[in-house]
């Protein structure tokens, strides 16, 4: 590959994985973490970019074989967990809800009327453009075409150039000074910017990510393992850089917001109230019309992807009756709101994540496993174990009996026990003798 493929598959990444949702998160925290930024967005770099990034380098190093040394039910069941977070869950509806909160609710005057359904009260601005959003997803999704890799290849370098003038405009121009560390970000800011990068959701994408990119590879005539994984491995750096270049920036727009960010729910209204303020109308126009394009491109991506595996496992369901459903769900889910979502993925996303950081993690090790299969089943199920208890405590539920675990308040118990796991089977088991 030229210098120019390489720089063009590593943009094609960062495209991947800046999903508009991404925005939201880091000037939210930034308001929240105030004078101890540094700290909680050194915490969210971890999670957003460097585990993406080592993810993806491990897709590399495995050849797209992460979970091969599970069993085929385990294997299974994490796919499917993966993609339903990834899909219909959570990140597919939250990219309506982001085009919502960035793309219109700005330019609407009252967006508090309410439906009222029973016990069940809908905003009705939000579902009318939540349902308009998720028929074009569906519609783009089962008549894909060149026209949206073209849109694709448009709005990346436009978002890209958005939110570069951005960057300098907030280092430049700060709406504020920084204010006093809110909450957990008080106490423990670090852990807890780790904990607000799973938000993300992009350590999960980097598996899937990673074994698209070594197909795409492969259609280019990159048959050789040790060529595909050094051009993924430099595609993933160009990506992590991207990434990290956008948080920090935003993180900056957050903690210097002052009283732009007053009563803001999300980091959708901290963005759009500065852009409004520096560059006008014409400024929250554009970026409102790229965001929402962008977030129409991610989900039609989300339900495309998701529509796609499932039809293989399920070779008696079509592709096509996939993307209806998932277009159905994720305008359901849609309407629970944007903050609200966000409340409700994140006992689940607590759950999950240690099992795929652990997954990234063996994956390193397994030359040096003594028993490799032996290593990656029980590692796997530890993480999964003490991360159910860290998931359960985040969602409110009474876990004090496992209070003397370390991290345990900060919500990172699976840590220790799965890095104890992991030396152990260093030394455990026969290793296993491949005959030729």
């Amino acid at each position: 590959m030229t210098l120019s493929d390489t720089l063009g598959l590593g943009f094609m990444t960062f495209a991947f994985f800046l999903g508009a949702g991404n925005l939201i998160f880091p000037p939210f925290a930034g308001m929240l973490a105030g004078e101890n930024m540094s700290l909680a967005m050194a915490g969210f770099l971890i999670t957003a970019v460097g585990m993406p990034l080592i993810g993806l380098i491990a897709v590399a190093k495995s050849q797209g074989k992460v979970m091969a040394l599970l069993p085929t039910f385990a294997a299974t069941a994490l796919a499917i967990a993966i993609y339903i977070i990834i899909g219909p869950a959570f990140a597919a509806p939250r990219t309506g809800l982001v085009a919502y909160e960035i793309g219109v609710k700005p330019f609407l005057g009252d967006t508090n009327a309410v439906w009222q359904l029973g016990n069940l009260s809908l905003n009705v601005s939000q579902l009318l453009f939540t349902l308009v959003f998720f028929f074009i997803t569906m519609m783009l999704s089962l008549f894909p075409g060149k026209l949206l890799d073209s849109v694709g290849k448009v709005l990346t370098p436009v978002l890209l150039t958005l939110l570069v003038a951005l960057a300098a405009s907030v280092m430049l121009l700060p709406a504020g000074e920084f204010a006093a560390p809110q909450g957990e970000y008080a106490k423990s800011p670090l852990i807890k910017g780790i904990l607000e990068g799973y938000n993300t959701m992009d350590t999960l994408a980097s598996i899937m990510f990673g074994m698209l990119i070594i197909d795409l590879l492969r259609k280019k005539g990159i048959d050789t393992p040790a060529d595909q994984t050094r051009y993924l491995i430099r595609a993933a750096f160009i990506a992590a850089s991207g990434l990290a270049f956008v948080y920090v920036s935003l993180f900056f727009l957050g903690a210097s917001a002052g009283d732009l960010a007053a009563g803001a729910g999300n980091g959708g209204e901290i963005l759009t109230r500065y852009v409004t303020r520096e560059f006008g109308t014409p400024g929250s126009a554009l970026l409102a019309l790229v965001v929402s394009l962008a977030c129409l491109t991610t989900a039609v991506g989300l339900v495309t992807a998701c529509s796609e595996y499932f039809s293989e496992l399920l070779p008696t369901v079509s592709y096509r009756r996939f993307v209806v459903l998932f277009s159905l769900i994720c305008a359901v889910v849609a309407n629970v709101g944007l903050t609200q979502l966000i409340s409700i993925s994140i006992p689940v996303l607590v759950s999950i994540y240690p099992v795929v950081i652990a997954l990234v993690a063996v994956t390193f090790l397994t030359e040096r496993f003594a028993n490799a299969a032996f290593a990656h089943r029980l590692v796997l199920s530890v993480a999964l174990v003490f991360g159910a208890i860290d998931g359960l405590k985040a969602a409110g539920a009474d876990m004090s009996l496992f209070q003397f675990m370390p991290l345990h308040d900060e919500g990172m118990a699976w840590l220790l026990p799965t890095l104890v796991t992991m030396v152990i089977c260093l030394f455990i088991g026969r290793r296993q003798v491949q005959l030729v």
